[in-house]
């Protein structure tokens, strides 16, 4: 298979103490927002890791992906944003603007995070001890959690059936309490 990318070794810059390299792009493909040519320059990523070889996820601009983060599946990170720690973002989500993820944060499905994103995360919650990330889009609050993603509307009726008002359901239903004082969608 031939590499999507690679790492420009004479192109990087120190953030935070870490070594972070530029990347090239080795063959055309399309992403959500256009045609990445090869031999374009993307942002900036710490190693191979980062950023998956497969899928159209590309990282562009001035981003910055590091730690043990991943970006994958048709996913754009771009602008000055920042993805680390163990932070996931997949599918066709888009993290852009001067927005952060961290720590163990997932942003997934169609899920938009820019500028001073509006996203609260939370973890060892649920029979799992998982995370849960509740973030702003357009269409009002998502919440991407386990295998979950979707409206916040939908996953209070998940867990209403799936735990009730047990002790997990206790949990959920007070998260989802704070993501809805916390966060503003675009529908209110």
């Amino acid at each position: 298979m031939q590499k999507k990318y690679s790492l420009v070794e004479t192109d990087f810059k120190m953030h935070l103490g870490v070594k972070l390299f530029r990347i090239k792009a080795e063959v055309t493909f399309k992403t959500i927002y256009g045609i990445v040519n090869a031999g374009d320059l993307g942002g900036y990523i710490e190693k191979e890791g980062n950023l998956y070889q497969y899928g159209n996820a590309w990282v562009s601009g001035n981003a910055r992906v590091y730690g043990n983060a991943q970006v994958y599946g048709n996913a754009q990170v771009s602008g000055n944003a920042q993805v680390s720690d163990d932070a996931r973002v997949y599918g066709n989500a888009q993290v852009y603007g001067n927005a952060w993820v961290s720590g163990n944060a997932q942003v997934s499905g169609n899920a938009q995070v820019s500028g001073n994103a509006e996203l609260i995360w939370l973890s060892k919650i649920g029979s799992r001890l998982g995370t849960t990330t509740f973030f702003k889009t357009k269409a009002g609050i998502s919440v991407a959690c386990g295998c979950y993603s979707g409206t916040l509307e939908e996953f209070e009726k998940k867990v209403k059936k799936t735990h009730g008002n047990n002790e997990h359901g206790k949990a959920y239903k007070l998260a989802i309490e704070l993501a809805e004082l916390r966060i503003k969608g675009e529908k209110e």
